[in-house]
């Protein structure tokens, strides 16, 4: 009964991040693509949705915070280390939290939305070059191999596109798009490392602890960068003269909230290999929504990059769950 129980309780997880997370990526491919009113205007400030997204995500998590304190249910601080962290302690891998998600939704100008979902798979590549050459790490063959599938998949999937999505796009420019998602890529492995350190520090810390100062500076980076840049009064603007661009931006902001709220209860229930793996094969299910929802076809060549990338990363998760060096889940990050 227990492991029926539990299944459920995995298929409803996996439900949820699947819900939030498709459903958000449709969005953010719409609110790119769409031509807005009579005079077909695009909406050209992508990087503010993850402003707007850390603000929903820190009130969301700063109520539940609160509830926790009040019902006496949250993690508990132990003497010590096991405090829980300040507040201020987020700042340095908020920062970079603020600017990689940034680059990799402005990549979307110049590239297509699958080809920047595979480019931001593909994490282990870089973290796997930079151990090899900088730290003197040794892999094992597998994982090289791994790699190097997931390499090939993405170098082929980039070599070419069809004409039908690249018309679609603001600001077709494939090797800005790729470079935009690998900077993203190389900020995200410091703000993982930042977050490492805090729970060092910290092995009391609670994930929504964390979920909800991460997303606390990164509301405050972004909304200084609004003002400061005068993109938030163009953004208040725009979305003034087109009030379904508001819904649709309410929409990517909840979808957010919502499938951080299940990651993080999927990472304490089940670990954080298993919510690896329903997060990379959610990826490819944006990679198919696109194509056959939205219409942006693939060609034949880039089905296989799809499944060389793919099957590299089921394969390193899989082979890492039988040896026993799953990673611990992060906090306030986007997936």
């Amino acid at each position: 009964m227990a492991d029926v129980k539990s299944a459920g309780l995995l298929l409803f997880c996996t439900a949820g991040i699947y819900g939030a997370y498709l459903t958000q990526g449709l969005v953010s491919e719409h609110l790119q693509m769409k031509r807005y009113g009579a005079s077909q205007e695009r909406f050209g400030n992508l990087e503010a949705l993850n402003g707007a997204q850390s603000l929903m995500c820190f009130l969301w998590a700063y109520v539940l915070v609160a509830l926790q304190r009040r019902t006496g249910r949250g993690v508990k601080a132990a003497e010590g280390d096991a405090a829980l962290p300040s507040w201020w302690e987020y700042w340095r891998p908020a920062l970079t939290n603020a600017i990689g998600p940034a680059f990799g939704m402005v990549a979307l100008k110049n590239i297509s939305y699958p080809a920047q979902v595979l480019a931001k798979s593909t994490k282990m590549v870089p973290v796997m070059v930079v151990g090899t050459l900088l730290h003197r790490k040794r892999y094992s063959g597998f994982e090289y191999l791994c790699m190097s599938l997931i390499g090939v998949g993405v170098g082929l999937f980039a070599r070419r596109s069809s004409s039908k999505v690249t018309t679609k796009l603001a600001a077709p420019n494939a090797p800005l798009g790729y470079t935009l998602c690998f900077l993203n890529l190389f900020l995200d492995g410091y703000t993982n490392a930042a977050q490492d350190e805090i729970n060092h520090r910290h092995p009391g810390n609670s994930p929504i602890h964390m979920m909800c100062w991460m997303n606390f500076w990164c509301a405050l980076y972004y909304g200084a960068y609004l003002a400061v840049s005068g993109v938030g009064a163009g953004l208040a603007a725009f979305c003034a003269r087109h009030p379904d661009a508001t819904r649709d931006i309410l929409l990517f902001c909840v979808c957010g909230a919502v499938g951080q709220l299940f990651i993080f209860f999927t990472i304490k229930r089940f670990g954080s290999l298993v919510n690896t793996l329903i997060c990379t094969t959610r990826k490819f299910f944006n990679i198919l929504f696109s194509v056959l929802l939205v219409g942006n076809p693939l060609l034949p060549a880039q089905w296989v990059a799809v499944a060389l990338v793919f099957g590299g990363l089921i394969a390193s998760s899989l082979s890492k769950a039988h040896g026993g060096k799953g990673g611990g889940g992060k906090g306030g990050k986007g997936h």
